[in-house]
């Protein structure tokens, strides 16, 4: 089976450093998941000496999942996601040829190392059952992304099902109806305090929260991240994430690189083939080990940093992935019963500057994402736990509306926001107080994950600095994420998401798309 999910990141074409401008190579894209970046410098290396104008396009593996999927497919000549688990599950064209791992990196538990010690942990073998109970007496919490959007996360979901099972050989589509395994694993869940549809972002979400003073318990990431992540600690003088290999199992990510042939000639396909040989060379092999990937049957490997259990040497146990049509149940039950509800405040601009196209767009944007059967087919559907807030604002905020996961609620709203018509001035500020207030209101707030969504087209009178007062008054702290549109001036979004911990999405040309990733995050 070619192998699974990985993180979100850059939506932007990015240029490799160091390409020809001249352009007597080829020009060759690759789109890869975000976990790929540290990488990226190699291949930059093989494109200058192949005088080749390349780009990296960095993208979430399920979107890479969906445009493989898709009728016109992937427009880069290369795909690289963390697993090829992905690729069988939506490659059903068969566009991908010579797919090939160039790593292998298993997604483990890195635990704060004075929390690993409070918890007995340190040189010890840790089972999931021993993590379920920290997580059941209130001693553990984590960060973790989505299992429907990231790689990592469905690593990590999948091991803590084949646990629940007994370790069972495979995972069986008669399994996940075991009410004593979905009692398991949600309780498991219910440890996730932040979320987010890329791996390389929730590192940096570790790392800049411990900057600032916020210092989470753990993180679910790839042993590699895991490595970069603790580098990064170490720079700041901060404790570093001690690696718990879960001895019942991990999930292992394949790095695998594929070629797309969109008829471009034999040449782009030769550039392929010789891209992927430097990549699988001896002195690349060892750089890439370096960076903490492990390369099978070599003797190469990064050096083991016993202070926080990190060994890319140690033989784990490995799960076997199940069939991809399991795997689809698995993150459909996820995303449906298992995960931790999500509490979301939507602040919808209705001003009068999103009249004709952006209320067009926004209009229809909710009904893709208030509308289960189409946001089942992206695996970003409400589940009937899940509590949404909707605020429909201009230069006020207009009214709040406010409903459960049941598809029926949902219908509600959606008749709600069809009643909105563009008009006024755009006061976000207004709408993001009453978002918070409501959800600082809610009853067993820590049973949820909480986050305020603000798309705008427009700028507002800056309101900021009283907001985060009463921001900051309020605990847990609650990210704001931002979705511009049109030519919004994006300074105020940027401002609220890095304050709060979070991230602004572009929905200029899609704003179905861009709520469908922001609900990776939450």
């Amino acid at each position: 089976m070619r192998a699974l999910l990985s993180g979100l990141a850059l939506l932007a074409a990015l240029p490799l450093a160091g390409c020809n401008p001249f352009g007597q190579g080829p020009e060759f894209s690759i789109v890869s998941g975000s976990e790929n970046t540290v990488l990226q410098p190699i291949v930059e290396e093989f494109c200058k000496q192949k005088n080749a104008t390349c780009t990296f396009k960095y993208e979430g593996t399920l979107d890479i999942g969906l445009a493989l999927q898709s009728d016109q497919g992937v427009a880069q000549d290369a795909v690289w996601p963390a697993s090829s688990v992905w690729v069988d599950m939506f490659d059903t064209k068969r566009r991908v040829k010579s797919l090939t791992s160039i790593a292998q990196t298993p997604v483990v538990l890195g635990v704060r190392r004075s929390k690993a010690e409070q918890l007995g942990w340190i040189g010890k073998d840790v089972f999931m059952k021993d993590i379920l109970a920290a997580v059941e007496s209130g001693s553990l919490k984590f960060l973790m992304t989505s299992a429907t959007q990231s790689n990592s996360g469905a690593s990590a979901y999948l091991s803590m099902l084949s646990s629940a099972l007994g370790n069972k050989p495979v995972i069986e589509p008669g399994d996940l109806d075991d009410r004593a395994v979905q009692e398991s694993v949600r309780s498991l869940l219910s440890g996730v305090v932040r979320s987010s549809g890329s791996s390389g972002w929730l590192a940096d979400l570790y790392v800049e929260s411990a900057g600032k003073g916020t210092i989470y318990d753990a993180m679910w990431n790839y042993e590699a991240v895991l490595k970069e992540t603790n580098d990064r600690l170490a720079g700041l003088s901060q404790e570093p994430l001690y690696a718990i290999y879960p001895a019942d199992g991990v999930a292992m990510a394949d790095s695998p690189i594929g070629f797309v042939d969109h008829g471009r000639g034999p040449e782009v396909q030769t550039f392929f083939n010789d891209l992927l040989a430097y990549l699988r060379s001896g002195p690349v092999q060892q750089r890439i080990a370096d960076t903490g990937r492990r390369i099978p049957l070599t003797d190469v490997a990064a050096k083991p940093e016993p202070n926080w259990n990190f060994d890319p040497t140690r033989l784990v146990t490995a799960i076997r992935m199940p069939e991809p049509g399991v795997i689809r149940q698995a993150l459909n039950l996820y995303q449906a019963a298992l995960r931790k509800p999500s509490l979301t405040a939507l602040c919808l601009d209705f001003s009068g500057s999103m009249q004709g196209d952006g209320e067009d767009q926004l209009q229809k944007a909710m009904r893709f994402l208030l509308t289960p059967d189409e946001a089942s087919k992206v695996l970003v559907q409400w589940s009937p736990a899940d509590q949404i807030i909707v605020i429909p604002f201009d230069g006020r905020v207009r009214n709040t509306f406010m409903a459960s996961g049941n598809p029926l609620e949902q219908e509600g709203l959606l008749n709600e926001i069809s009643r909105q018509k563009a008009n006024g001035g755009t006061n976000m500020y207004a709408c993001a107080e009453r978002a918070l207030q409501q959800i600082a209101g809610t009853d067993r707030l820590s049973t949820y994950l909480p986050a305020i969504v603000i798309m705008t087209d427009g700028r507002s009178d800056d309101q900021s600095r009283a907001f985060m007062s009463e921001w900051n008054a309020i605990e847990p702290r609650v990210p704001i994420f931002g979705i511009t549109f049109g030519d919004a001036d994006k300074t105020q979004l940027d401002s609220l998401a890095k304050q709060t911990s979070a991230r602004v999405f572009d929905g200029g040309s899609d704003l179905a798309t861009a709520f469908r990733t922001a609900r990776g995050y939450n």
